[in-house]
């Protein structure tokens, strides 16, 4: 109904609504939705404005860090002024800025195996927006052990990756990728350079991507790894499938078992 809608709210979305994939119906269907996202940097930038452009009814944001002015480069939520903020609350300010009918809330924490599930109750799709492998491999669990889509997206140097995993219809993060590495074998992203548009191609790719599950439209990416090249503007589609002895969506999954209350899940 038209009236689950303010006036304004209507003229806000004109644009949106008018696609026949869309209508009011889908509006709808957008405002009762709720994205939680782990990490507003370089990726939870883009990810962040445009669902809230869209006109998701909730989005939850989650990030222990301050503003730097190194983010400036590829963090477009923030500004000169932002520096030194924390920022959630930097983010929220600019989010309710752009749509003020959008619920933000804020979690100025660290995503972790003690707060992770309680962060995430109540939200239907869980996006990856860290620059942290322990905390996507998290992410990944919660998700299948929930039952919820997780939206992944990662950036180094030229070049990047997307992809929509969800165990119900496919494989999970650890079909792919396996376990992770030892913890002094993971880089730290303080040692790697990005190229600043990159972090906004990927993650509009990722708003893309949840504005679909959302809505039900289009072809989502659930069983294939978008492998993104910037400097050539070149995008390879990759099959991937799902690992019957995957730990934790195989058939005889080990991770379901642990605790969360445990210090990792890893």
């Amino acid at each position: 109904m038209i009236s689950d809608f303010s006036q304004s709210e209507l003229l806000r979305y004109s644009k949106q609504i008018l696609l026949p994939q869309v209508g009011i119906d889908g509006q709808r269907k957008l405002k009762q939705a709720s994205v939680l996202i782990i990490g507003v940097g370089g990726l939870g930038s883009p990810i962040s404005l445009y669902l809230a452009a869209a006109g998701i009814g909730r989005i939850g944001i989650v990030d222990p860090d301050r503003v730097s002015l190194s983010n400036l480069q590829r963090q477009v939520l923030y500004s000169f002024n932002t520096v030194g903020e924390m920022k959630v609350e930097a983010a929220k300010q600019r989010l309710t800025g752009l749509n003020p009918c959008c619920q933000i809330d804020i979690f100025p924490v660290a995503f972790t195996s003690e707060n992770a599930k309680e962060i995430a109750d109540g939200f239907n799709i869980l996006v990856d927006g860290t620059d942290n492998l322990t905390t996507r491999y998290l992410i990944n669990d919660l998700c299948v052990r929930t039952a919820r889509p997780f939206v992944f997206g990662a950036i180094q140097g030229f070049d990047g990756q997307m992809a929509l995993f969800d165990s119900r219809i496919g494989p999970c993060y650890r079909c792919v990728f396996g376990s992770p590495p030892p913890s002094d074998h993971i880089p730290l992203p303080a040692d790697s350079g990005v190229f600043g548009v990159l972090a906004g191609l990927v993650g509009l790719l990722q708003a893309a991507e949840i504005i679909k599950i959302i809505l039900g439209i289009g072809e989502t990416l659930g069983g294939k790894l978008v492998l993104i090249n910037s400097l050539t503007a070149e995008f390879d589609h990759i099959e991937v499938l799902k690992d019957p002895s995957c730990p934790v969506c195989g058939e005889s999954p080990e991770i379901k078992a642990r605790n969360w209350s445990s210090a990792s899940l890893l």
